[in-house]
């Protein structure tokens, strides 16, 4: 609810208002063609800082940076429509908050009225609340000068001016600039704001009532109407084994606060760490469990940034409406690649001889060495990577045959098997892809082993546990099997800093790789984009499509509207209990969107703008609510 107490805004321009500060805008406009404008633009932007940070007299400031500038009347008019596609983005996000209190808005800049009235006009503020400098111009239209009579021109100009405007209510200053703050200094301005979404000046933040990182954190912080349900600033994030700088980039070019951690946390240390966080981004090492996601008291949403989700406990995130992303699509080149790798390597016999050539051994024959073309890969999971990987084999010369235990169309020439004893009797190259399904745990043990042709090769770059390594090592040692690429193991280091142990350790016509099958530049950088756009969009929208856990629901964009989210568990009478308070609040639904699984059902409701506000209060209040977000 909207406060009663009055107030009246005064708002700082440049560097407030828009991104950017003005002159140096009008120096690459008036400067266009000088053979020294880089040297002079710079020169600009130190001199703005010496006068914004009260380093030099603001009288001082102005006439240095019109010398430079060289500006002429004309130029004006493309320094508007510049300034004009560089307007703070939580700004030109709030305008209808300056439609809405355009009476109690006021302008107070040491800028000039000539570029912003035309600019802030567009946001309800009239020229005569705006109160900045003004230019003075030669007979042929070159800027010589400013009226040296206006408060704004000279030292403490904003606290002269301010007073004059006797202004009504309790007066915020929100700004970034010293001059800003002396207006609270002064006890002119009520409190001020240091508004830091485009600079952050240092010698004014511990002096400032309260740093607004965005305009949506003022108007959270003063209990306003605003364009979005929470500030973008305020979201934590957490990221841990070291999660892509790109990802990290993006998240908080978002706006949010992005914690990076290098390794994985134990239980323990997790249940502490997530404690206030809103989003979790891992890879394949933490484990997020039952008692974690428990412990977790604002979190929206994990991004596992890897193909598996196994390592989550998806059934308590989904009962806690917490969402899941992954990154199904983003490494299976990687992995593909890896694979027909090793596979010729061990066909060929060349890893054996490289290890024998490490040791002294020069063996250059052909015997046992053999081309992959013409030879059967009978892949074992036929889903992403699995697929893909019958594609590239196939264009090598390999006859590929399959095994999936769900319904897969066949790509290419691939054939599907039966059973996994026919794939395992007839491949010369057996390649697993299976998921994380506890099901898959032990499926290739001491029998599935025995069923190989004699001097084949298995490759596991899918999980760990889904083979009995003991059995493997035993038909690797009698020579039933020639060789064997493993990349995956069912318990594996921390983190880099950890000892490895395994039984294949010592052995030649073994492959080991420490869990990289996916690990490359372009599927890391894939991954960094994907999974935080996916948790971008879900936080923002509401979109949980491409969710692991929660029911999937697409959900288009809108304005005018509010977004209310609802997660509840599935049963009967809570869409009419909803709905009957929608109607007792006299609201308009603009729009629906439900999808329900056996347990949960996730409800997306656009509603008018204008609504009661204890709406909220009534579905957080009904039975069996997991969790209530409104959005805008």
């Amino acid at each position: 609810m909207i406060e009663e107490k009055k107030r009246t805004f005064v708002f700082d321009f440049d560097s407030t208002l828009t991104q950017v500060e003005a002159f140096e805008e009008l120096a690459e406009v008036s400067l266009k063609g000088d053979p020294k404008r880089k040297e002079k633009i710079a020169q600009i932007a130190k001199i703005t800082d010496q006068g914004v940070d009260g380093d030099i007299t603001f009288t001082q400031s102005l006439e240095m940076r019109l010398k430079i500038l060289q500006a002429h009347k004309n130029h004006l008019d493309t320094l508007v429509k510049r300034l004009s596609k560089k307007i703070s983005p939580s700004i030109s996000r709030n305008k209808d908050f300056f439609k809405q209190f355009s009476d109690d808005i006021y302008i107070l800049s040491c800028g000039f009225k000539e570029f912003i009235d035309p600019i802030m006009t567009k946001y309800n503020v009239p020229s005569d609340r705006i109160f900045a400098n003004t230019f003075e111009y030669d007979a042929n239209g070159f800027i010589t000068g400013f009226d040296r009579d206006n408060d704004l021109s000279k030292p403490d100009g904003k606290i002269d001016q301010l007073k004059k405007m006797a202004l009504p209510g309790e007066i915020h200053m929100i700004g970034d600039g010293f001059s800003d703050y002396q207006t609270r200094a002064a006890g002119i301005a009520d409190k001020f704001y240091a508004f830091t979404e485009n600079v952050a000046r240092t010698n004014i933040l511990d002096k400032a009532d309260h740093i607004a990182p965005t305009f949506d954190e003022y108007l959270f912080k003063e209990h306003l109407p605003m364009a979005i349900s929470y500030p973008k600033n305020r979201i934590k994030v957490l990221l841990l084994e070291g999660i892509h700088e790109d990802a990290v980039a993006q998240l908080k070019t978002e706006g949010y606060q992005v914690e990076l951690l290098a390794g994985s946390l134990s239980e323990y240390e997790l249940c502490e760490a997530v404690k206030g966080k809103h989003l979790i981004g891992i890879r394949s090492k933490t484990q997020i469990t039952k008692k974690v996601v428990d412990s977790a008291d604002r979190l929206l949403a994990i991004g596992a940034f890897c193909i598996g989700t196994n390592q989550i406990d998806l059934q308590a995130c989904m009962l806690k409406g917490v969402s899941v992303f992954n990154a199904p699509f983003s490494n299976t080149r990687s992995v593909v690649e890896m694979v027909i790798g090793e596979m010729i390597m061990l066909m060929r016999g060349t890893h054996q001889k490289s290890m024998a050539m490490h040791r002294g051994v020069w063996d250059k024959s052909a015997k046992g060495s053999f081309e992959i073309r013409g030879k059967k890969l009978g892949i074992v999971g036929y889903g992403n990577i699995g697929s893909q990987l019958s594609v590239l084999a196939e264009a090598l010369g390999m006859q590929v045959i399959y095994f999936d235990t769900g319904d897969k169309l066949a790509l290419g020439n691939a054939q599907k098997m039966n059973s996994l004893k026919d794939l395992m009797k007839k491949a010369d190259v057996v390649s697993l892809h299976v998921d994380g399904n506890p099901n898959n745990e032990g499926i290739i043990g001491k029998k599935e082993l025995g069923w190989m042709k004699d001097g084949a090769v298995l490759l596991n770059l899918a999980r760990g546990k889904v083979v009995d390594l003991n059995a493997l090592k035993a038909a690797l040692e009698s020579g039933k099997l020639r060789g064997a690429a493993i990349d995956v193991f069912p318990s594996e280091p921390k983190s880099n800093d950890e000892s490895f142990e395994c039984p294949f350790t010592g052995m030649d016509n073994v492959i080991l790789t420490p869990h990289i099958g996916g690990s490359t530049i372009e599927a890391q950088k894939n991954i960094a984009a994907y999974v935080p756009d996916a948790l971008v969009n879900y936080v923002n929208t509401g979109d949980s499509f491409s969710s692991v856990n929660l029911p999937g629901v697409r959900v288009p964009e809108i304005q005018g509207a509010h977004r209310l989210l609802h997660i509840h568990t599935n049963i009967p009478g809570i869409m009419a209990r909803i709905n009957n308070i929608f109607s007792r609040f006299n609201i308009n639904v603009v729009g629906q969107y439900l999808k329900t699984n056996q347990e949960i059902g996730y409800l997306v409701t656009d509603i008018d703008k204008e609504y009661n506000s204890d709406v909220v209060e009534e579905l957080r209040k009904i039975d069996h609510t997991i969790k209530l977000r409104v959005l805008y």
